[in-house]
């Protein structure tokens, strides 16, 4: 792994990744410290990083604050630039006609719940894992409806309906071709499915692909981080590059042989 940032570009998740997975969306603990370990890296790399996550833009704000940091919410449904500068797709019509299906799903199982984010709804059933299966086979069975505007995004313990161009790998694409991020390496970080899309298309372009923490299912990442407080110990490492790399930072980082897929092809 380096140990300077020197060349990088940088696009981060959130849940899972730099902060721990809480039982509801609102109940996660941010470290106080995160928001200026994340500007100290972004003045390393003249602003060559992103926040790519599930979340939307106003809800990263809440937790990161409304900083300068390039943003992208709702799996790339949102982007907005370090100027300001703010895109965002519209929710699928479609949305509108399974939003009572979705709610009466969550009302058949108890402990579940909706997370309307505008663009997106994820089911969320972490407080009944019991309701899995027929949480995944109700909200993929109704994908038939959306006529391909709307696409199943599945994820720890959640599955979400979201614009069907949405995704992470399509936001490291687009970001790697215009500056800050042009010319550097991408190093894609993530915890879950969701950022499989990210790690393919920074191996492809040469870039670094890292996974915190592993349940043992495959994953295009070619290494791994053990926990969230890993990862921030080797992203303040590098924001404060003349200071020696925190400890157990870069002994915590250990290979992972990438996928025979991954191997066989290029982005997704």
């Amino acid at each position: 792994m380096p140990a300077s940032p020197a060349g990088l570009a940088f696009f981060l998740d959130v849940d899972g990744t730099l902060i721990d997975i809480a039982p509801t969306p609102d109940g996660v603990v941010v470290p106080p410290d995160l928001p200026e370990t994340l500007a100290a890296l972004a003045m390393a790399v003249e602003g060559a990083v992103a926040i790519v996550s599930g979340r939307a833009i106003i809800s990263l704000d809440g937790l990161l604050g409304p900083s300068t940091l390039v943003k992208a919410g709702l799996h790339g449904g949102e982007l907005r630039r370090s100027d300001g500068a703010m895109e965002a797709m519209s929710a699928p019509p479609a949305l509108e006609l399974l939003r009572p299906l979705l709610t009466a799903l969550v009302d058949r199982w108890p402990g579940t719940m909706l997370e309307d984010k505008g663009a997106a709804i994820a089911v969320h059933y972490r407080g009944n894992p019991a309701a899995e299966p027929d949480v995944l086979q109700t909200v993929e069975g109704m994908l038939p409806l959306a006529e391909g505007t709307v696409a199943a995004q599945r994820g720890k313990m959640v599955i979400e309906l979201k614009p069907a161009t949405a995704g992470k790998g399509n936001v490291v694409r687009r970001l790697m071709a215009e500056p800050p991020f042009a010319g550097r390496r991408p190093v894609a970080i993530g915890d879950d499915i969701t950022d499989e899309a990210m790690f393919a298309v920074a191996n492809a372009m040469g870039g670094l692909s890292i996974r915190v923490g592993s349940d043992g299912r495959p994953t295009e990442a070619r290494q791994v981080l053990p926990d969230t407080a890993s990862l921030r110990a080797w992203v303040a490492a590098l924001g404060h590059v003349a200071a020696p790399l925190a400890p157990g930072a870069e002994s915590a980082m250990v290979d992972h042989p990438p996928p025979a897929s991954s191997r066989r092809k290029g982005m997704p």
